[in-house]
Formats: C-alpha cells, structure tokens, sequence
C-alpha cells in the first residue's frame, strides 16, 4: 500500500524557486492566457446539444426508447459539470464574479450547489491526498488509508472490505450523493448565496421531475431517472477517481512544497483528443493542480514542459493509461481493505484492525 512515507518531506527557499522557475516557463508560454473563442464555441455547443436533447425527449414522448436518451443526458450533464468546474477555477473569464455566475447556472442545470462544490473542491486542492484534510478521501463507504479501517463498523465495514469489488457498482449512487450534499448545504445556509441557490436547486427539481413525468408514464419514468443519474454518477466518479486514488497519502508530518505537493499525489491519464474530451480535462490532473486557473484547452500543450521540468528535477511524474488507472485505482482499494478480509476468528468475528 502507498502512504505518506512514501513523500520525502521537503520545504525551503529552493523548492519555492523551482516552481517560480516553473510558473515562469508557463507564463512565458501564454497558458495562462484566457481562451474566450475556446469558451465561447464549448459552451455553445454544449448548450445546443442539450436543447437538441430535450427536443428530442419531448419527441419521443412515453417510450422505452427513451432509456436511450437517459444515457445522453447523463455524459451531458457530465459535460455541463465540467465547464461548470473550469468556472470555478476561474479558467473561463478573468473576473471570478464572472466566473461564479456562469458557475452557478452550470450547476443549476444539473441539479448540484456551485457553493457547496466550490467550498469542497477549494478545499481539495489545498490539501490533495492529505489524509485529514482532503474532504475527497472522506468517503464513509470506502477507505483509502488504513487509518480510515479502524471507523468502519456494521454495513460499512462489510462494502469497505469488499470495496473493490463494489467500487463501480456504488458509483452509481454518485449523482444522487451531488445532489443530496447540496441541499444540506444550502438548507444549513453553508453556501454564500443561500436564496439564490435554493431557488436554482428547486427549479431543477421542479422542472426535471416535471418534465420526465408529465412526458412518460411512471414505470418508464422512473426506469429514465435510474439509468440517468446512476450513469451520471459513474461518469462523474470515473472522470475524478483517476486523478489522485491510488496515489500517495501524507499527514500533517510530511513537510512539503507546493510543487510537490501537488504532483506527488497526482495521476496523468495518457490518450488522444477523445481522452481529453471524455473527462473534461481532468486527464491533465497534474498541471491541472499546478495550475488550476489554466485554461482547459491550454492543458495538453503544458502537459510535456512540466513533465520534462519534472524530469530534469527529479520529481516523479505519474501517469498511465485509461484502464491502466483503473486498475490502479482498484488495487489500491483491495490493498487497503486486505486486513478486512483477513481470516476470521473460530467465533465468525473478524480480528481487529
């Protein structure tokens, strides 16, 4: 199993003056740039997609078929997640009011809290594998650290030692998770814009319920909002599992820099255009990290200056690719949950961790 002594502890004036040599070449590159004729077509076309979607659902109208339209709208709405995410780290347009407002229309489309995301997200780029404070390996059904395995008890202690086997299988409760955190969040007031969002989260609601079924019937109705959100939960958790799971974990004892804070713990996943549009970007997670307000369209021409930087400074560059994480990503959790299913006492209890 990776944990956290695997990270060499390293912070002083030097590792600093890597990155500004890093951050440099970038600039000196225009990465940084705004990419508006980017944005601008992305989103346009994202937008009539999903009207060209919706015409089509009205069309269709009380069929099996559209079962089939279910499973569009689930990469849409993964789609609108993603832009939705470029917005909230500022990738689209300079102003972060800006950015927030097309943010929080994003998420209103599907159904998730821009405020609660951006509290949690902000958070996880702070503090990336950190095993307290990365609200992203804070997941009660799954473990990624031994230290995690000591909390688990009952039904939890039985998918956490079967966690690898289940792991897809569970994502499919993923969408509904977005949208069930986000109501709390705005129902506790733990969002900036509490009206705003909760107007947005009912309208959705209200509008998505609505329309699926005042066009189908009940049974097909309910088979569409299955398929749906279950596939919007597995794209979802598929797009965000590769980028970290399975990668070194570290605790407030392991002293590092910015730099290698953020590339230590992080995956590439390798592959062509298809992989970058597939998962939104998040292929790059690497400079993603490094530099999160870089433009989406900008990632793949970083890509191989900081792998070479890496390189050049003896800094372990990961990356692999797609199934290849996969299979990362799902050995890391049986290694993890091994002690689980270690042999059980003559009693049937299990041995303690």
């Amino acid at each position: 199993m990776v944990t956290s002594s695997a990270i060499p502890s390293i912070r002083d004036s030097h590792a600093r003056d890597t990155f500004r040599d890093l951050a440099g070449l970038i600039r000196h590159e225009g990465l940084l740039d705004r990419r508006y004729g980017y944005y601008a077509a992305k989103i346009s076309l994202t937008l009539l997609t999903l009207a060209g979607g919706c015409v089509t659902f009205v069309a269709l109208g009380d069929s099996w078929w559209q079962l089939a339209t279910a499973v569009f709208f689930a990469a849409l709405f993964a789609q609108i997640a993603f832009l939705g995410h470029d917005a909230g780290h500022n990738q689209i347009f300079r102003t972060g009011r800006a950015n927030d407002r097309i943010g929080t229309a994003f998420g209103a489309i599907v159904g998730m809290s821009y405020g609660w995301w951006m509290g949690k997200h902000t958070r996880h780029h702070a503090n990336p594998n950190h095993e307290d404070d990365d609200p992203d390996l804070d997941i009660p059904l799954l473990a990624f650290t031994r230290a995690q395995l000591g909390d688990k008890s009952g039904f939890v202690r039985w998918t956490t030692r079967h966690q690898a086997g289940l792991f897809f299988p569970l994502l499919t409760l993923e969408g509904i998770s977005l949208h069930w955190a986000g109501i709390q969040a705005v129902w506790r007031g733990e969002v900036k814009h509490r009206r705003v969002e909760a107007a947005l989260m009912a309208a959705h609601v209200t509008v998505y319920l609505g329309a699926v079924f005042l066009v189908m019937s009940p049974p097909v109705a309910l088979a569409f909002i299955a398929v749906h959100q279950g596939l919007w939960g597995v794209y979802m958790g598929c797009s965000f599992a590769p980028g970290h799971k399975g990668m070194p974990t570290y605790t407030d004892k392991t002293k590092l820099d910015f730099l290698r804070k953020q590339v230590l713990t992080s995956r590439n996943v390798r592959g062509g255009p298809w992989v970058d549009f597939a998962l939104g970007g998040l292929n790059y997670q690497i400079e993603h990290h490094l530099f999160p307000s870089m433009p989406r369209g900008n990632l793949r021409r970083a890509q191989p200056l900081v792998r070479d930087f890496c390189a050049r400074h003896g800094i372990d560059y990961a990356q692999c690719g797609l199934f290849g994480t996969y299979r990362h990503v799902l050995r890391h959790l049986r290694d993890v949950s091994a002690p689980l299913r270690s042999t059980k006492t003559n009693s049937g209890a299990e041995p303690g961790i």
